[in-house]
């Protein structure tokens, strides 16, 4: 019996022995790995690589038609675009003439305002959920916060234009100014105002995020030994926190601003809709004035993209757009150098 007991030993034994790795496997299956992975990343830069030259050739025809007077002022832009629709060029131009300053305009206008407004709020919001907020209501919050992040920017739009259109047409529009510029732009709820404050919600929540937890990131040793030097509670928080974490703060508002750039939908429903450069010399009017920025004139236009002058146009437009993330991404990349070479580390 003893025997058979040893015997049994052994067969486990080489069994074991035969199913256990060599070290060479091992390091064979790391290196099967790390070629995959990196076919994986190459292959996703082929995929950027290749979007970008095909919308560069297909939006180059408008560009090289139009020149630089692309980005300048011109005819109205949807009657621009109906004369691609319909094959019926404008007096003394080709079927590729357009001129988007009116869209450039509405993007700068709307991105720019939500952005100033958000870091704003943003900033005060994070402050208090870090350093002032009781935790049970920290624990309540922050999954909200990220649950709005993900909201779809259609239902935005409908409260936007069910709800908040209304109310600034009928509280903050009085006839008197709608008859100001009648005979220039008509005037009602769905306006830059609206569309900015609507599209300040919607980035708020991943610069909220993103500051709230880089400040909850500064060691409490930074703060409690600037506080034991006499230094009251709110400058600490500016002198120290906020100068700690000013690269997380970057780092969310270049997220926030592409956010905003390739809103479309919700401000297709809100903004007014109406390729009209909102101008500021109209005093308070200008913030009631309706504008359409490229990604929702994109959206509007998007069953165009079978007809070639409007599918160049189209093409040429998100090109604009592409090429403003690639700068907003150098910028966010510039600004923690500079961080960095003064000391904050990113």
């Amino acid at each position: 019996m003893r025997g058979g007991v040893l015997q049994s030993l052994r067969s486990r034994r080489r069994n074991d022995g035969g199913r256990r790795s060599t070290p060479a496997s091992g390091a064979a299956g790391d290196r099967r790995a790390e070629l995959a992975l990196g076919a994986l990343g190459v292959l996703v830069l082929v995929l950027i690589g290749a979007m970008v030259v095909t919308v560069a050739i297909k939006a180059w025809p408008s560009f090289r038609y139009n020149g630089l007077g692309w980005f300048g002022p011109g005819a109205e832009v949807d009657t621009e675009l109906r004369a691609m629709r319909e094959s019926a060029p404008l007096k003394g131009h080709g079927l590729l003439y357009f001129t988007a300053w009116p869209l450039l305009w509405g993007t700068i206008v709307t991105t720019l305002a939500a952005v100033a407004l958000a870091l704003v709020v943003s900033t005060f919001a994070a402050i208090f959920l870090t350093e002032f907020a009781p935790p049970r209501m920290r624990r309540t919050l922050d999954p909200v916060i990220r649950l709005l992040a993900g909201v779809p920017s259609v239902i935005y739009g409908l409260i936007g234009i069910l709800a908040i259109a209304p109310w600034v047409d009928q509280h903050l529009l009085s006839e008197s100014r709608k008859k100001s510029v009648l005979y220039v732009v008509q005037l009602n709820g769905e306006n830059l105002t609206t569309g900015t404050l609507i599209l300040t919600v919607m980035i708020l929540p991943i610069m909220v995020a993103i500051t709230a937890s880089a400040l909850s990131s500064v060691p409490p040793a930074w703060r409690e030994g600037s506080v034991a030097l006499g230094v009251n509670r709110w400058r600490t928080i500016r002198r120290v926190s906020l100068r700690t974490v000013w690269p997380a703060v970057a780092a969310g508002t270049v997220l926030a601003t592409a956010r905003a750039l390739g809103e479309a939908v919700m401000l297709a429903m809100v903004a007014g809709s109406t390729p009209f450069a909102a101008n500021p010399l109209d005093g308070l009017t200008f913030l009631f004035e309706p504008v359409r920025p490229l990604a929702a004139t994109i959206f509007q236009e998007s069953e165009g993209l079978t007809i070639g002058p409007l599918s160049h146009t189209i093409y040429a437009m998100g090109a604009v757009l592409l090429l403003s993330a690639a700068m907003l991404s150098l910028a966010g990349w510039a600004v923690k150098q500079m961080l960095v070479r003064q000391g904050i580390r990113a």
